[in-house]
């Protein structure tokens, strides 16, 4: 196991944790909802970011995509003897709260029960000020590093990361592109079993958008018609949303069930392995889960899946339309692609439907024996020496579809402890999102593990 880096026995962590939960609040309080009627106005969060960074003598550029779509990048450059750069990427957009369904207000940054409240504490404000603080630490800790560290804020990853990651990729490369990219998603608490487990991302799920349209005979409403597309379409939504996609095994998911059922007793452990057997994994995930949420993950993991999410047809309540529609969210396990998810899509619906894809993007999958793998298990053996870590991968998207474009290895890792009860899933996109100020604390000093190891 490698040793933690020196320095970090040395920060004075109570004061360090403060300024990092200060930066946390200061960030939440400010709006950065990114709707279809609202886009991100990322730019006053990246300004405040800015503000602190160069303040402590570290330039920064401010890139905007679009007027208020703004990206900040900061580099503390090294010797490059260590390799090529380490990227810390967060996005600060959030998506839209329902304040009324909030016991306290989703921007306010209000520390109750032990937890800081609001949009955007775990997805992931959260991670911007934890990298922030590793910036700072670094920079004041005088110390040469052996490669360049680079921090990027980044606009628009709920709606697609057009106007953020994807952007820079496209056209500002040479100010991201690194051997690593660390971001969102893993080095949280999982209870399950009687133990703590702590999920590292190594990949994530690709993206397949569909348009699928009925055609029909229009007609006047007064008239039976058989060849109304509007039944067609309800039918193939209906199939959708209550059938599965045919089931399929990958490297990630597989090391991540059989993992958890080498840390479950008997007969926890067969159920679990169980899973991997297409035969019976379906019956399993109806009618053995107790926890349907868990169920879901788990099924997300092992299936292709198309929801329907939006239905469209019709102008007018007396005219029999055409043409219906239903737009798909399609995600793509690791080797499949748009045109694999029709063919089973049709093999679910049946004929008489044509198919266009809005948008696709590939999965992400990196090699779980990768070197970091190890970092990253070391850090979290001194982070929780009874936790256990994983490798797995999420049904979402992040960022790391724009730094795998740039052939980086995306990891991610943005460390929290939580407490049993605390469902991290439950967290994303949900209301009354919030954070432990003590797992929020670990997660400073776990990361400035990880990443003071990588470049001094």
């Amino acid at each position: 196991m490698t040793d933690a880096h020196p320095l970090l026995a040395q920060i004075d962590w109570p004061s360090a944790c403060s300024e990092a939960t200060d930066i946390f609040r200061a960030l939440l309080r400010i709006d950065t909802t990114n709707s279809p009627d609202r886009p991100g106005n990322e730019t006053v969060a990246c300004e405040y970011l800015q503000g602190l960074l160069e303040a402590e003598g570290m330039p920064c550029q401010l890139l905007e995509s679009a007027p208020g779509r703004g990206n900040l990048i900061c580099r503390l450059e090294g010797d490059g003897s260590g390799g090529d750069p380490i990227l810390l990427s967060a996005h600060l957009d959030v998506v839209p709260a329902e304040p009324e369904h909030w016991e306290h207000p989703p921007f306010g940054a209000e520390i109750h029960d032990g937890f800081i409240w609001g949009r955007g504490a775990i997805d992931m404000k959260n991670m911007a000020a934890m990298e922030v603080a590793v910036m700072l630490q670094l920079k004041r800790s005088g110390l040469a590093l052996k490669r360049d560290l680079i921090f990027a804020a980044v606009a628009d990853e709920e709606a697609g990361c057009e106007f953020g990651s994807l952007w820079l990729a496209e056209n500002h490369p040479e100010l991201i592109r690194g051997e690593y990219a660390i971001s969102e998603i893993g080095g949280f608490t999982l209870h399950a079993g009687g133990k703590r487990f702590y999920p590292v991302q190594v990949a994530e799920k690709g993206v397949c958008w569909i348009t699928i349209t009925a055609a029909g005979t229009p007609g006047h409403g007064s008239l039976p018609n058989k060849d109304n597309p509007i039944p067609k379409i309800a039918a193939a939504a209906q199939q959708l949303g209550m059938r599965r996609l045919p089931h399929h095994r990958s490297e990630v998911v597989d090391r991540f069930i059989n993992q958890l059922a080498d840390n479950h007793s008997f007969p926890s452990s067969v159920i679990l392995r169980s899973l991997l057997r297409p035969s019976v994994a379906g019956k399993i995930l109806d009618t053995v889960f107790p926890d349907k949420d868990l169920a879901s993950s788990f099924d997300a993991m092992l299936h292709n899946t198309a929801n329907p999410t939006i239905l469209r047809a019709g102008l007018k309540v007396n005219q029999v339309p055409g043409e219906a529609s239903l737009q798909v969210d399609g995600r793509l396990l690791p080797g499949q692609t748009g045109a694999d998810l029709i063919g089973e899509i049709e093999g679910l619906i049946g004929p008489g439907y044509s198919y266009v894809i809005d948008r696709e993007l590939p999965a992400v999958q990196g090699d779980p024996d990768d070197p970091m793998g190890q970092r990253i298990n070391d850090v979290l053996a001194r982070f929780d020496p009874e936790g256990i870590p994983i490798p797995t991968m999420i049904p979402g998207f992040t960022d790391a579809k724009a730094y795998d474009r740039l052939d980086m290895k995306c990891w991610g890792f943005s460390p929290v402890r939580l407490p049993k009860g605390v469902k991290f899933a439950q967290m994303f996109h949900g209301h009354n999102e919030r954070i432990p100020v003590d797992g929020f604390h670990a997660g400073v000093v776990a990361l400035f593990d990880l990443v003071s190891g990588l470049v001094l």
